[in-house]
């Protein structure tokens, strides 16, 4: 098998809050502590557990938009955490994300040509027609037009802005997407609508997606494995086939007894 995608070794993020007392040391968040997995190339992992069991941070960190405190993130073999400044911001062509509030993350003063684009224009070196027509091959994959580009985000629905983000991210053709909650904002028919296109892409672009989710009917819709995160570490991996039917971690039977149902109740679309 070749060699994954994106390995993450022993991550560990803690963060250390202010003091309460006058003395004694103050108190440490330990958000992560040990977390390791691979994703191959065109593949789907699902990251899942309750508020508060660190898959944000872990996002954060895969998208090296926070600092470790120790351990590694490798996209294809390149420590993202170890890059200088400018090789990362070039690197970033090969990852984008995609957060989970399409009305929070989408900036309302600006067009969706100049939010589609961003990625681009950070990494320079096109023109903006070069741009333009980047962003119109963009939307066209998400299922919009290109007079789309002169809108507002305020003049589309939730599940139209939620494409609009997934555009933003497939601009640089990247190899990887980490979508932290993508459709969590979102009614349930309109997240299957949105569920249905990122496998769509999937499928045509072979992007590789790390999928942050509370949902397991998400992660069993979209996900090839899935890693079962609990107060910081991953304690149990595997198909959701296996996890959502045959769980072996007190925690994953735990989280499957507090939904009525795991297997995915998305229709197609």
């Amino acid at each position: 098998m070749n060699a994954p995608l994106l390995q993450v070794r022993d991550l560990v993020r803690h963060y250390t809050m202010p003091r309460e007392k006058l003395r004694g040391p103050p108190p440490v968040v330990q958000a992560l502590n040990g977390v390791s997995f691979d994703i191959h190339a065109g593949r789907s992992l699902g990251i899942v557990g309750e508020s508060g069991s660190g898959k944000s941070t872990l996002a954060r960190l895969v998208m090296a938009l926070d600092t470790p405190t120790s351990g590694a993130v490798q996209l294809e073999g390149r420590d993202l955490h170890r890059l200088p400044a400018s090789e990362l911001r070039q690197a970033r062509r090969d990852f984008q994300m995609v957060f989970q509030d399409p009305y929070g993350s989408l900036d309302p003063r600006q067009t969706v040509e100049r939010i589609v684009t961003e990625p681009l224009s950070a990494q320079g070196g096109a023109t903006a027609a070069e741009r333009r027509e980047r962003a119109s091959e963009a939307l066209a994959s998400v299922g919009l037009r290109t007079n789309d580009l002169g809108k507002y985000p305020h003049e589309f629905s939730g599940g139209q802005r939620q494409r609009i983000a997934i555009a933003r991210a497939l601009i640089t053709r990247p190899k990887l997407i980490v979508a932290d909650e993508p459709v969590s904002a979102l009614d349930v028919s309109v997240q299957a609508q949105v569920l249905n296109l990122m496998q769509d892409l999937q499928q045509q672009f072979g992007v590789t997606y790390m999928l942050i989710s509370h949902d397991l009917a998400v992660v069993n819709h979209l996900c090839d494995d899935v890693a079962v995160l609990w107060q910081g570490r991953i304690v149990e991996q595997g198909p959701p086939e296996r996890l959502f039917h045959a769980a072996e971690h007190p925690y994953t039977r735990a989280l499957l007894e507090a939904v009525p149902r795991a297997e995915s109740s998305y229709p197609s679309c």
